[in-house]
């Protein structure tokens, strides 16, 4: 009887907490380039974060449909302020905020929406 306890005391103890920050999902900017392309047509770049509830996810930069860079990236989050750490080191860590459905740097421009 005590081992059958035991099993299920050690079972509830190493369950892993449930992530539901409001970030989890995909976040994404989309521009047009003001370059014309071969075809004379305005490019579209676009930037994509995904959120992991394991506090790491996935940067993605498209030109049209086309994957041009992506890389790895941590995050944590601190008294509401979110910081990207970048595996790349040619990509520089940031610091947003959740606003609404908005990814905001600290001097309020937008980086990235909710998809």
């Amino acid at each position: 009887m005590l081992a059958i306890i035991g099993c299920i005391a050690a079972s509830n103890c190493s369950r892993i907490p449930e992530n539901d920050d409001p970030v989890l999902g995909i976040w994404v900017k989309t521009e047009v380039s003001n370059e014309e392309t071969a075809k004379d047509e305005s490019a579209s770049i676009s930037e994509e974060w995904i959120f992991n509830d394991v506090f790491l996810g996935r940067y993605h930069r498209y030109s049209d449909s086309d994957i041009v860079y992506y890389t790895d990236f941590r995050w944590e989050v601190i008294d509401e302020v979110y910081t990207i750490s970048y595996s790349e080191d040619s990509l520089s860590e940031i610091q947003v905020s959740l606003n609404d459905d908005a990814l905001e740097l600290d001097y309020g421009d937008v980086i990235a929406t909710r998809k």
